[in-house]
């Protein structure tokens, strides 16, 4: 007499859910896309900076400079601007992600929720206003200088971080949400482990855009007395200086889009696994 034998055992333990998203497996084409892009994101950037750079300093080099335009476009005098425009940004994008990304988490949590539009809106209001107006006006009221352009940029670069963060967020499975709630995990353990990860390349990418804003943003610090490559524009403004503006202009592009670059590989080096 034969028996049926049953359909599962003790011993054989459905997978987790963990272990069937890293077994699931690849869609066709994607690793080589990926390759592809990841190749061209790493090489493209840095040899056309490389390339504009080198067609600078041959113009330097060789243009018939008057001693304005030569005072102004000093080696020790360049590299000094860039270090107080590389300054200037960087410790704003960490001001930006300090403030946006808690922000944001706040945003999508409980009763905070139904908060989420007013805040994005009146963040679209603020970076909608002119960014030089802005800095006039904290120049005014808080005084000229680093910490004042700091905080500008940091209210005018809060949005995309806050923006991304929020969507990300809100586009995390919540199927993926509930496993991990299933599997025991605290609301803050799910945030951790389950949201933000899954958030990350979303949150990145808000974190590169608002990188650029502030690379661009920064050169007009120079009008508050917080130096930058601005300085060089606002003297071929002042001088009649056309080669200065311009000068001042192809710095201030070869900046951002290094720094975007930078962005970029930050954003791949946090990207989760198989995402």
């Amino acid at each position: 007499m034969s028996t049926t034998e049953p359909t599962s055992r003790a011993g054989d333990a459905e997978p987790s859910l963990a272990d069937q998203m890293d077994k699931a497996p690849e869609p066709q084409g994607t690793g080589r896309r990926l390759d592809r892009e990841t190749w061209s994101m790493l090489v493209v950037p840095p040899v056309l900076v490389a390339l504009v750079f080198a067609g600078f300093v041959w113009w330097r080099q060789t243009a018939d400079l008057d001693s304005t335009e030569l005072n102004q476009l000093q080696w020790s005098t360049i590299w000094s601007l860039i270090v107080e425009h590389v300054q200037v940004t960087a410790v704003s994008a960490v001001a930006v992600v300090l403030v946006a990304v808690p922000l944001g988490v706040a945003l999508t949590r409980g009763p905070l929720r139904r908060a989420a539009p007013l805040v994005v809106g009146f963040a679209n209001a603020g970076q909608a206003a002119p960014s030089i107006g802005l800095i006039v006006l904290l120049a005014i009221w808080v005084g000229f200088g680093f910490w004042t352009a700091v905080l500008a940029l940091t209210l005018y670069g809060v949005l995309p971080v806050l923006r991304n963060t929020i969507t990300g967020l809100q586009g995390v499975d919540p199927t993926l949400v509930e496993a991990g709630r299933g599997l025991g995990m605290s609301s803050a353990a799910v945030l951790v482990r389950v949201e933000l990860p899954l958030a990350v390349p979303v949150i990145m990418a808000g974190v590169r855009t608002a990188l650029v804003l502030l690379v661009g943003t920064a050169a007009l610090a120079t009008f508050i007395n917080a130096g930058g490559l601005g300085a060089i524009v606002d003297a071929g403004i002042s001088n009649y200086r056309f080669s200065l503006m311009i000068a001042g202009a192809v710095l201030i592009a070869l900046l951002a889009l290094l720094v975007e670059w930078l962005g970029r590989l930050l954003e791949l080096a946090t990207r989760p696994k198989g995402l």
